[in-house]
């Protein structure tokens, strides 16, 4: 299913342009590779000139371009058609003895431009091609020592790089004849023939998989979905990737969209903890298919640009409000196909940690429940926030890299199926809450969207109230709004202090209320009583806060609290403590 939907969309990808006209994605046998350097040649074979094809960004870097295919060189020396590193092509690489690199910045690598040097003299020894000859005569000439002299540079050193002919166009791997070489060399008469999994048809069968590069926290070389090197790993006797049979075409069509999709600057693509999300499309019209895509992208990753970043919101106000998704995007239809694909790093290989494959329609409605949930008044963020920046609320010190990979694994599931958010979400922020006395907004939205959620899925009975709820006769929630009105009374009476009765006791008080509570009460009769000698009006407006919550409570306090009472204690502790800053900000408005 999963390899069948990337497939469909290399084939989408193929059939497309990017901006400036080139193609998307490689045709078969090509793949797009970081290169840095030209070595440019004269007809008889003489290194002319080197041509640096790096970014223009600050830290310069090496951009891609479309090369025959590279060899999966998990061990051994593999030599790649007309590119490779310059350890391959020139016999050097970088010295990694920083003593030694000052004065010497490179070494001979003799063994790799060897197998460079004898695989290109071989194929090209009765090409007719002016460009094919140049490269033969400059490998039959080249000795490493001569990187040491111009016009070669020390920066060039382990960099990939690519020959072109002087005064001609384009590069020698795009000439007609070195493609038509390139395509015979594709064409393996030893491969096992067999029905391929993807197609349904009979072909020449992968035994190794090519690489898929960019999964966060996977190895520089790439990983496998696909791979077998172990007995343990294959049946019936058959070796490597006859186990999975996938034909030759398929394995290079699957792999290069999924290159694709995890390239950042292709917009396809999130983080969230360690796994590396990839999504897509597929519609009627390409256009459409995309806006798909765009409109998903901005929900769970909206811009930091503030103009398209108020776009978002919008569209986010108008989820939150049950809106269908005609009325906010008449254009798309919820019938379009979407898929959603979480990978995480091991190893050499690349786990599936989640995927989706539904409609845009049933997606957006996922999504738009998300926000439904999240929903808190006063609202709890000034810019929509992404999944990752809600997770950020779970870990300690509040650092990215403290998120539990778990953890983020479940919460996206749960946002992009529906499902009922994990319940270690909750625990993890009332701990957090307990550990640093911050009850934020984003917090407290996470808090009562999880408890949303259940109740949703009729895990538990009572829904929970978006703003302050004075009628709510649910026991946490009035002890989470008592413990507001505790707190202001001390501020009111006192003043800042070091530690308030939020720092020292609201784990005890959200967990075991009858062990804190009535010293608290007891506390508060002292407090308003000086309040009521400086700010009279104050006291009797606390006094009443007070005395309308106990009269809901029961005689006595609970014993404990459970991980749902807690999570609605402290939506309690916001909503009352909020509405004293709402009533702060009205009379500073009136007045």
């Amino acid at each position: 299913m999963i390899l069948t939907a990337l497939t469909r969309y290399y084939h989408r990808l193929a059939a497309g342009t990017d901006n400036v006209g080139n193609p998307k994605v490689p045709p078969y046998g090509f793949s797009e590779e970081k290169i840095g350097w030209i070595l440019v040649l004269s007809s008889d074979g003489l290194l002319v000139d080197v041509v640096p094809h790096l970014s223009t960004d600050k830290k310069p870097q090496p951009k891609l371009m479309s090369v025959p295919r590279p060899e999966k060189r998990t061990s051994g020396v593999k030599p790649n058609f007309l590119w490779d590193k310059t350890a391959y092509v020139l016999g050097v690489e970088a010295n990694k003895d920083k003593a030694a690199a000052q004065s010497q910045p490179f070494v001979p690598s003799e063994k790799t431009f060897a197998a460079f040097k004898q695989y290109h003299v071989q194929l090209l020894q009765d090409t007719a091609d002016e460009g094919l000859r140049a490269v033969r005569l400059f490998l039959e000439h080249w000795q490493p020592e001569k990187f040491a002299q111009a016009p070669c540079r020390p920066e060039m050193l382990d960099a990939n790089v690519v020959f072109k002919l002087d005064g001609s166009s384009g590069y020698i791997h795009q000439r007609k004849a070195a493609q038509a070489l390139w395509a015979t060399l594709l064409v393996n008469d030893e491969a096992e023939r067999g029905l391929c999994l993807v197609s349904g048809e009979e072909a020449p069968i992968a035994r190794l998989h090519p690489a898929i590069k960019g999964v966060w926290g996977g190895q520089s070389s790439g990983g496998s979905i696909i791979s077998f090197n172990k007995e343990s790993f294959t049946s019936f006797g058959k070796e490597q990737g006859a186990n999975a049979p996938v034909s030759e075409q398929a394995a290079f069509a699957y792999t290069t969209a999924l290159n694709y999709l995890l390239r950042r600057e292709n917009k396809h693509s999130l983080t969230i903890g360690d796994s590396s999300t990839v999504f897509w499309a597929e519609a009627a019209e390409h256009a459409e298919a995309e806006e798909a895509e765009d409109l998903f992208a901005a929900i769970m990753d909206p811009p930091d640009d503030e103009q398209e970043n108020n776009k978002i919101f919008n569209v986010l106000k108008q989820m939150e409000k049950g809106r269908p998704l005609q009325e906010i995007a008449p254009d798309l239809s919820p019938d379009t196909r979407f898929y959603i694909l979480g990978l995480a790093p091991n190893a050499s290989r690349i786990s599936i940690r989640f995927w989706l494959d539904t409609t845009f329609g049933k997606l957006f409605d996922n999504l738009a429940q998300h926000w439904q949930d999240l929903h808190l008044e006063p609202q709890a963020w000034k810019t929509p926030p992404s999944i990752w920046r809600l997770l950020v609320q779970t870990a300690v010190l509040g650092k990215s890299e403290n998120i539990s990979p778990l953890l983020a694994g479940e919460m996206a599931r749960a946002v992009i199926s529906g499902t009922p958010y994990p319940l270690s979400l909750l625990s993890q922020l009332i701990a957090r809450i307990r550990a640093d006395g911050d009850a934020n907004g984003l917090r407290i939205a996470l808090i009562k969207a999880v408890l949303q959620r259940r109740f949703r899925k009729d895990l538990i009975k009572e829904e929970v109230p978006v703003s302050l709820n004075t009628e709510s006769r649910n026991t946490a929630y009035l002890l989470g709004r008592l413990f507001a009105v505790l707190e202001r009374i001390q501020y009111q009476a006192l003043g800042e202090l070091n530690a308030g009765i939020a720092d020292r006791y609201y784990g005890s008080a959200s967990a075991v209320p009858f062990s804190v509570f009535p010293r608290l009460l007891s506390g508060a009769k002292h407090h308003l009583s000086r309040l009521r000698k400086d700010k009279k009006g104050m006291a009797v407006n606390l006094d009443k806060d007070l005395g309308a919550i106990i009269e809901q409570l029961p005689e006595t306090f609970p014993r404990h609290f459970n991980i749902d009472e807690q999570g609605r204690f402290a939506i309690g502790y916001y909503h009352q403590k909020q509405s004293y800053f709402a009533a702060k900000e009205s009379t500073a408005n009136e007045e």
